[in-house]
This record gives C-alpha cells, sequence and structure tokens, in this order.
C-alpha cells in the first residue's frame, strides 16, 4: 500500500482481517483511507470503502471488532490453560528439547537421552567440577577439540532450529551457554518449562519469568547427571571462581578462601617459586583497612589434610556411635531444646496475632491515627510472616529428628568415603569444605559442609546420653 503496489484488499469478513479492535480502528480509519485504498468485506458487516466510506465508522462495525478481539483472548486463555495443565504433569511442550535430551518418537510429549550430545554434557560438569576447569576454560577446550554448540548441532541434525540470534550464531561455544547448561535441572530428570512467556496474545514479546512461577516437575525422564555432581556445581559455580585468560583450570582454593577479619576473598599470588594468598581486601583498597593475613599454599595444603583427617576421624566415632544408640531397646528422637524454641515461637506468635487482631478496633475506636495504623499493621505483618517461617522451620526440624538418625546419613558416608585421605583434590574440597577463614599469624578456621546434620546428631546423642551409659556399664559388667 505504501509503494503504491495494492490499492484492493478484499476479504471474507472482519475476523479474517483484525483480532484487535485498536488495530481494525487504527487500519480502516486512518492507514487504508491515507494510502488511497480500497478496503471489501463480503460478509456481515459488509464494507465497502469505495462505495460507502462512512460505514467504517458504524456501531456494528465496533460491535463485530469488539466481539473479534474477545474470541482471540478466549481462544488464546484456553490455550494457555491447555499448556499450563500440560506443565503441571510434567509434558513437555517445547518445540526443542534442551541440548543432550531429544523428544521420545512415541510420544512427542516425553524426552530421552541423545546420547552424542548427553557424553558432551557429562563431560562439560566433569570438568568443571572434578577437573577445576573454569567456564571460560570449558569453552576453549570445546572449541580446540570442534565439538558445535546447541545450536549448530541441532541444525547440523536436520532440525529447523532458529532463534532470533540464529543469525549471529558461528557454531562456537561462549560462557553464558555453558553457565546455562550447568544450572539445567533437566539433566537430572527435572522437567523445567515456563521460563519465559509471551506478554499478551496482543504483544507477543517474549519475556522472562521469575524463577517461583516455573513449572519444575522432579524426575520426569532419566537423568544425564546425577544428583550429587549437580549439586557440586550449584555449590561451585556460587563461588567467586575467576581466574586469568591464559588459563583453563581454577586454582584449588579458588572461591574457598576467605580472611578471617573483613571476609572478603584471598587473592592468590606468585613469589619466589611460592604460592602465596592474601587479603584482598588488604592488597586491592589500602593497607590500613585490613591486615595481609599472608597464607603461603603448600603449607595451607598440609593444615587442610590434617584437618580433614581429624574431621573424618570424628565423623568415624560418631557412626559408631549412632550404631550403637539405635541397637538399645530405648532410643530417645524427642529434643527438648527444639520442643522449648518451638514453644516459645508459638506463643510470640500468637501474640503478634492477637496484637494484629485488636489494631483495627483500636483505630476505628480512635486509639490510634491511621498512619500509625498503616505502620504498625505493615511492622506486625512482618514480624508475622518472620515468626511463622521460624515455626515451619522448627517443626520441619522436629519431623526429621523424629524418625532418628541412621548411619547411612549423607554427612556420614560422605566423610567416610574418604576415609584414607593423604591428598587434596578439587573435587573432594567441593563435598567436603564450605570456606576457609585465614586468621592473621596463620591460624585458619574450617568450616566443614553438612554443620546442620553434624549438629542434628549431637543433639540425637545427648538425647540417648542415659541408654549410651547404660550399655557402656553392662560392657563393664
Amino acid at each position: 500500500m505504501k509503494n503504491g503496489r495494492i490499492n484492493c484488499i478484499v476479504t471474507k469478513n472482519l475476523s479474517r482481517a483484525f483480532r484487535n479492535s485498536a488495530n481494525q480502528g487504527k487500519f480502516l480509519e486512518e492507514f487504508i483511507p491515507l494510502y488511497d485504498t480500497r478496503f471489501i468485506s463480503l460478509y456481515e458487516p459488509r464494507i465497502d470503502t469505495f462505495l460507502n466510506p462512512e460505514v467504517v465508522h458504524s456501531l456494528e462495525v465496533s460491535i463485530t471488532g469488539f466481539m473479534n478481539e474477545q474470541y482471540a483472548y478466549k481462544t488464546s486463555m484456553d490455550i494457555r490453560r491447555t499448556f499450563d495443565t500440560k506443565r503441571k504433569k510434567g509434558e513437555f511442550i517445547g518445540a526443542f528439547a534442551p541440548y543432550g535430551l531429544a523428544k521420545n518418537p512415541n510420544d512427542k510429549n516425553s524426552l530421552i537421552i541423545d546420547e552424542e550430545a548427553a557424553e558432551v554434557v557429562r563431560n562439560i560438569f566433569h570438568w568443571f567440577v572434578y577437573d577445576g576447569m573454569s567456564k571460560s576454560g570449558i569453552v576453549k577446550r570445546l572449541n580446540e577439540i570442534g565439538i558445535p554448540n546447541p545450536t549448530a548441532y541441532k541444525r547440523q541434525k536436520g532440525l529447523k532450529y532458529c532463534n532470533p540470534q540464529t543469525h549471529k550464531n558461528d557454531g562456537f561455544w561462549n560462557g553464558k551457554t555453558i553457565r546455562d547448561i550447568l544450572l539445567n535441572e533437566m539433566y537430572i530428570g527435572n522437567m523445567v518449562q515456563g521460563k519465559q512467556k509471551v506478554i499478551s496474545y496482543k504483544v507477543h514479546d517474549i519475556v522472562k519469568t521469575d524463577e517461583r512461577d516455573w513449572y519444575i516437575v522432579e524426575n520426569t525422564h532419566e537423568a544425564i547427571i546425577d544428583q550429587e555432581t549437580f549439586e557440586k556445581a550449584q555449590a561451585l559455580h556460587k563461588r567467586d571462581t575467576r581466574v586469568s585468560p591464559n588459563q583453563k583450570k581454577v586454582s584449588l582454593f579458588s572461591g574457598f578462601l576467605r580472611c578471617a577479619d573483613c571476609k572478603k576473598a584471598m587473592t592468590r599470588k606468585t613469589a619466589k617459586n611460592f604460592v602465596y594468598y592474601c587479603c584482598s581486601t588488604y592488597t586491592r583498597k589500602s593497607k590500613t583497612a585490613c591486615e595481609k593475613h599472608t597464607m603461603r599454599e603448600d603449607i595451607l595444603e598440609k593444615a587442610l589434610i590434617t584437618a580433614m583427617q581429624r574431621q573424618i576421624s570424628l565423623v568415624a566415632t560418631l557412626s559408631e556411635t549412632i550404631e550403637e544408640i539405635n541397637n538399645a531397646p530405648i532410643i530417645h528422637t524427642e529434643s527438648k531444646r527444639i520442643n522449648n524454641l518451638l514453644r516459645e515461637k508459638q506463643k510470640e506468635l500468637k501474640k503478634c496475632e492477637n496484637v494484629a487482631d485488636n489494631l483495627y478496633m483500636d483505630w476505628r475506636t480512635g486509639e490510634i491515627t491511621k498512619t500509625e495504623y498503616r505502620r504498625m499493621k505493615e511492622k506486625l505483618e512482618a514480624q508475622i510472616r518472620q515468626l511463622q517461617e521460624v515455626v515451619a522451620n522448627l517443626e520441619q526440624e522436629k519431623e526429621i529428628l523424629s524418625k532418628g538418625i541412621h548411619t547411612n546419613e549423607p554427612y556420614l558416608k560422605t566423610f567416610l568415603k574418604y576415609k584414607n585421605i593423604n591428598h587434596i583434590e578439587r573435587g573432594i574440597l567441593v563435598e567436603l569444605v564450605n570456606v576457609i577463614y585465614v586468621h592473621k599469624g596463620g591460624e585458619l578456621t574450617i568450616e566443614f559442609n553438612f554443620a546442620d546434620q553434624h549438629r542434628r546428631i549431637l543433639e540425637y546423642i545427648e538425647n540417648n546420653k542415659r541408654e549410651l551409659e547404660v550399655l557402656e556399664s553392662k560392657r563393664a559388667i
């Protein structure tokens, strides 16, 4: 029309041209007359802008446009509800399966493993978790050995895959792709959908959705990555593990060392063939802001091995004690500490709820102003939410303790797996250690993983202390 190549448009009816009343008005009343074009609708309401140009302003045309828009809206909502139902049931509704997976040829809503690509996914997780490679190092490795990136791989397989950035894709891997793979729960057998959505049936732009609105259904297909490796990858991803551009691997302690005073990360330096760690605040900001906290890497490694050996020995003792308790005729699974704390928090919660209930009447009777009412109401609601969360956590802890403690607990199994440890690898560090604090003078504070489970086991042993003493006295006799 703008180029003068079309001067007449013929449609069966208005719905074939417009499903948006705003667009209908814009085109019929402004755009088409502006370019001197004839518009004809053959069925009711009949329109011919050449013979009767005023008909486009009629009430019948406006109502028809509105009805067509409502039909499009209803259809869109029906389709969305159908898709949401499928997502909730764990049925895959995407056009293309994630890299490493494929649509089941016998059921388009289920996924199977694509072994060729799945092997690359397994390598990515292994390199990242156990070999200590950085994301940029993994990118270099994959590009060096000529592995096509997910977009190029799909197109090689004959899939008509495209996205807004397809024309820019050069077949090489990048850090974002590696990051997305490492964070994707689809690789442990969980169906994750709804990460993006179309704004509306009128606006087709795609936007990201909040993680709380994702549809996640567990164990819908065969896993490529085991749960343990996946969780280690998530823990590593959260750490600051930057590496120099010319290096593929992160250092052994990257992301684990912190200054005991300022709690900032330690920086790594080399001098006289020795590797040292120093407080980043002292090194990068100001020598008056914190102490140097220098620690040599080889000394740190020896100290950590010794600490791990002691912790493993402690875990072995705890495991033996638990086995003794579980063989006793009577086992106590109640926790006095948790019960007392739970009663205290429930009482506090009830008190806050009563105050909140009476607050409205205080305002209505004039004892407090509307401004005071709103301020106090917001404060109480926040306090109630916090207490409700604390109570829920305590009830969950109480339920866990009620089931007792067994020697196959993840905490015990993980540490006892390294009973004969004599060296440190990054994979071991990821499994056993949360953070290492370096103090002035070379002292270390090591926070091991499973701190909650450790405390729970100690409480379980304390609750059954009497039974242990009875068992000891019987053995002595």
